[in-house]
């Protein structure tokens, strides 16, 4: 079974995390990179800056940003999903994320889209 965590970037690493996973397109603003213990940076697989820009974290567009986001996830690079797909499937990951709201955020979408593609609902 595949251990997808999901945590805000601001929060400080931990042991249980496993491969720290950034899946923003952008770095998080006022984090250096080495408080932020970041394994590897999947920023082609967030959503693209018009979408990303669009939503806005306005909590009513949500249902829409999710389908959207799908659908970009859809035809997202097959080198960079596959690779995150492996690394899933093999070990403890945390998708780190900037987001304030914590349940309405693309990482969300990522780990329900991975765990879908793996197998697991």
């Amino acid at each position: 079974m595949p251990d997808i965590r999901l945590k805000r970037a601001y929060a400080p690493r931990a042991e249980a995390d496993g491969l720290r996973l950034l899946v923003e397109r952008l770095w998080p603003r006022g984090l250096k990179r080495e408080d932020a213990a970041i394994d590897r940076w999947f920023k082609a697989l967030a959503p693209s800056p018009e979408l990303r820009r669009w939503y806005d974290h306005v909590p009513e567009r949500w249902p829409d940003f999710r389908r959207r986001y799908l659908e970009e996830l859809a035809g997202a690079d097959r080198v960079e999903l596959d690779a995150l797909l492996s690394l899933c499937r093999d070990q403890k990951v945390t998708f780190v994320f900037a987001a304030r709201d914590e349940s309405r955020n693309s990482a969300v979408v990522l780990r329900e889209h991975i765990l879908a593609l793996i197998g697991v609902s």
